[in-house]
């Protein structure tokens, strides 16, 4: 499974955490290691302290003739298509990913989790549930820790569990990445920036089933047609997930449970009202999680005792503080329209929206149709406010805002008591922020001013 890499020229681009990971993987295994960005060295901050030493820096910038020099490009997530990378395929250069790369060290039993929405709440629920177990696991991927810091480690191992969230950016350079068990949670507009349509995007996203064969399991939302016709080639056993009609056989709702039947064996229930996991999309991802972990070897006890255990996870539909009889929520990671869309489903107050930031080429038309449903009012910022404000405003009040200051201020006029305040942008942070956790963190700082006007104090 592995690869040689000693002695090899290999150059990885783009130094966030997964190239750094990448950089010290290769290097530890003996490759000649180069590093480039198109950043300077004090943009990239710290992380470059952890390069081993010996790896060529080039930052700034990048050299064509690093490109086309190396036997293996590492690419990390995310970075565009730029004339320095045409010129290395032109050469015949192989180019991968870090997940890729590193999923060539693993021997331990991978389970993996993509879909549009909902895959870093699912993967860490996976990864409670298959820790119950007592094996050695790790979880990681694009939730957080590079699945190259796992190589070397007990979970890396065979009998250790590996579970790794997958973004469709990093699933463009796999090849043999072999999830034992993946699961595909829904597909709603996204990265259309990045991709030309949404089937080009949701054939992505099934990517993550490619390498797997028919003793493999792929986890599948039955309610959503896109994930159901991007799988219906897969190569591995479909289980499907409903929270809108029972089954005879995967996962479904039923009454006030999440019931479970795997293939030849008895019908499972676990709770399906948690504090940690509210609303019906999470009542998705909490099936979806069960069934991976059962698939992978989690025992029901064991599925169950992660499940409860289970503590939401930052920036996701977290209550920051309620002042006035006004609920300040921070959803931050809600970066596209379908995660604000299947957060404001259902929920229990009026809503005073704060949406807004770099557009991803998506239609907010859905989301005026759930705003008509719970909406209050909604204030936007950044570059999306025009185009928002368009398919908004014929549904409810809007007003803009300059700074996420202002747009919590404004928020706070147009709520009413019993309201709610909701930071579910709907769009990425870079026209604003360095990412969802700054612009969660000035949204929080801006909700602290608001309560300590109040009596009432802030949620800790």
């Amino acid at each position: 499974m592995s690869i040689e890499l000693r002695g090899k020229n290999i150059l990885v681009v783009g130094l966030g955490r997964s190239g750094i990971a990448a950089a010290q993987l290769c290097a530890a295994r003996g490759a000649r290691v180069t590093a480039t960005d198109s950043r300077a060295a004090a943009a990239l901050g710290p992380g470059l302290l952890r390069l081993p030493e010996g790896v060529v820096r080039e930052l700034g910038g990048h050299r064509r003739e690093s490109f086309v020099g190396a036997d293996l490009i590492v690419l990390s997530p995310g970075v565009p298509e730029i004339a320095e990378l045409a010129a290395a395929r032109a050469a015949g250069v192989s180019i991968t990913g870090e997940l890729e790369l590193a999923s060539r060290f693993v021997a331990g039993t991978i389970v993996a989790i993509t879909g549009t929405n909902g895959k870093s709440t699912t993967t860490t629920l996976v990864g409670d549930m298959l820790r119950a177990t007592g094996r050695p696991t790790f979880v990681g991927g694009n939730l957080g820790e590079p699945l190259a810091e796992a190589v070397g480690t007990p979970a890396a191992e065979p009998g250790g569990f590996c579970v790794v969230e997958a973004s469709s950016f990093q699933l463009e350079t796999t090849v043999t990445f072999h999830p034992r068990v993946a699961a595909l949670l829904n597909v709603t507009a996204d990265h259309l920036d990045r991709y030309p349509d949404l089937d080009a995007y949701a054939a992505t996203k099934a990517r993550i089933f490619a390498a797997q064969s028919a003793a493999d399991d792929a986890v599948v939302n039955l309610d959503d047609p896109l994930v159901v016709g991007a799988t219906a080639g897969a190569p591995s056993r479909r289980t499907g997930f409903s929270v809108a009609r029972p089954l005879d056989q995967g996962g479904w709702l039923e009454d006030d449970a999440l019931a479970l039947r795997l293939p030849g064996e008895e019908s499972e229930r676990y709770p399906a009202s948690l504090p940690a996991l509210t609303g019906r999309h999470n009542q998705a991802n909490a099936l979806a999680a069960l069934l991976a972990a059962r698939l992978a070897g989690a025992t029901p006890a064991q599925a169950r005792a992660g499940l409860i255990a289970f503590r939401p996870l930052a920036h996701r539909m977290e209550l920051v503080a309620e002042a006035d009889g006004v609920a300040y929520y921070d959803d931050s990671k809600g970066t596209n329209v379908g995660a604000v869309v299947a957060a404001l489903a259902g929920f229990p107050r009026p809503v005073v929206l704060i949406a807004g930031g770099r557009d991803k080429g998506g239609d907010y038309a859905p989301l005026a149709e759930a705003l008509g449903r719970v909406g209050r009012a909604a204030v936007l910022i950044g570059e999306a406010a025009d185009k928002m404000a368009a398919a908004l405003g014929l549904t409810l009040p809007v007003e803009r805002a300059t700074t996420l200051d202002a747009a919590v201020d404004a928020a706070r006029r147009l709520a009413h008591p019993g309201d709610a305040v909701v930071l579910s942008p709907a769009c990425s942070s870079f026209d604003m922020f360095r990412d969802y956790a700054h612009r969660a963190e000035v949204f929080r700082a801006a909700v602290a001013r608001q309560a300590s006007r109040s009596p009432a104090k802030a949620t800790p």
